[in-house]
């Protein structure tokens, strides 16, 4: 098969991702072999490639947003057979036994190893995942709308819930702080139940596009919103975003940190916090989340902006979305394609 490979983390202007010819994969016990359609490119990568991340195997296949059809079964697999379509995630693996995995909670197993970072991932023409991690791609998603769901769709939609907002609760006040390709499935999901919602960014591009996507205001970090927030989400990687989320939510309201780093929260009056506020961070997803959420963007459905780039342009690809110029997500297919 051909895989793009890091070897050694590295600049992705010294482009480190190596298109190689290696042995296809095969399954092991209870795992899916994988033909992937699709592989949507995360700032995680980017992380990972760049050693932002530290290394935990090399070389290593970069991706964890795969769209594709099971292609062989390793052994002790129940439920799936070959020809269906599966969808992987971050989250590759739990042990199953501790506290958290029995409490539905396996995102926070101490023993999780994760997708393009402990075991290869989607940037190849072949890959394989346990099939009690996968996630079935429901009908009218087809592999290039199904990729960028699954991480920054399924963080959001799991942001989403962390928030304690109920579904039902049409009107419901809630801010998204920044806007990139998770903002922008999770505004068509709250927009869907009926909530809603408030926008704030730095990007006039990104207020602009949050305003046809619904947006019920929009504005600057620091503005606040017409009315107080019943919750918030922040997506950017700066803390003193979160400060401004605090400042902006009603008593009692939770702010939900969608960032797997963030440089510091500076010191802020406690009375932002006072009156039972909340802050929360949201890690990895769950399995549920992969499965609840693809339904549910499937029925709305939930709309992505899609930039596809052949596999070879796996390096390019991370080097755009470093300088911040793909609008929506890149996304990766073996064969090539036209240009973006």
């Amino acid at each position: 098969m051909r895989a793009l490979r890091l070897h050694q983390p590295g600049p992705v202007a010294t482009a480190p991702l190596r298109l190689e010819e290696v042995a296809d994969p095969e399954p092991g016990r209870g795992e899916l072999l994988v033909r992937v359609g699709a592989c949507a490119v995360c700032r995680t990568d980017l992380q990972i490639v760049e050693g932002d991340l530290p290394v935990h195997r090399a070389p290593v296949v970069p991706g964890h947003q795969v769209a594709g059809v099971v292609e062989g079964l390793g052994p002790e697999v129940d439920g799936w057979s070959v020809g269906d379509r599966v969808g992987i995630t971050w989250l590759a693996g739990f042990d199953g036994t501790c506290d958290r995995c029995r409490s539905g909670r396996p995102n926070l197993c101490r023993r999780a190893t994760f997708t393009g970072w402990d075991r290869d991932g989607g940037y190849a023409t072949l890959t394989t995942v346990r099939a009690d991690a996968a996630a079935r791609l429901p009908a009218g998603l087809d592999d290039l709308a199904a990729a960028p769901l699954l991480c920054g769709g399924v963080i959001g939609f799991r942001a989403l819930r962390l928030t304690g907002l109920d579904p039902r609760s049409s009107g419901a006040r809630l801010g998204l702080y920044g806007f990139g390709a998770s903002a922008l499935q999770a505004i068509q999901v709250a927009g869907h139940w009926g909530w809603e919602v408030h926008v704030a960014s730095r990007s006039t591009a990104d207020l602009e596009r949050a305003e046809r996507f619904g947006a019920a205001s929009v504005g600057g970090y620091a503005d606040p919103p017409p009315r107080p927030l019943d919750a918030a989400i922040t997506f950017a990687p700066v803390g003193s975003v979160v400060v401004a989320a605090l400042k902006a939510v009603d008593r009692g309201a939770t702010v939900v940190v969608n960032a797997i780093h963030l440089d510091g929260i500076p010191a802020f009056d406690y009375d932002d916090l006072w009156w039972e506020r909340s802050i929360r961070s949201v890690a990895n997803v769950t399995p549920d989340d992969a499965r609840d959420y693809l339904e549910l963007a499937a029925a709305i459905p939930v709309r992505t902006e899609i930039v596809p780039l052949p596999l070879a342009n796996g390096n390019e690809a991370l080097a755009r979305l470093e300088r911040g110029e793909i609008e929506g997500a890149a996304v990766l297919v073996p064969e090539p394609v036209g240009p973006a």
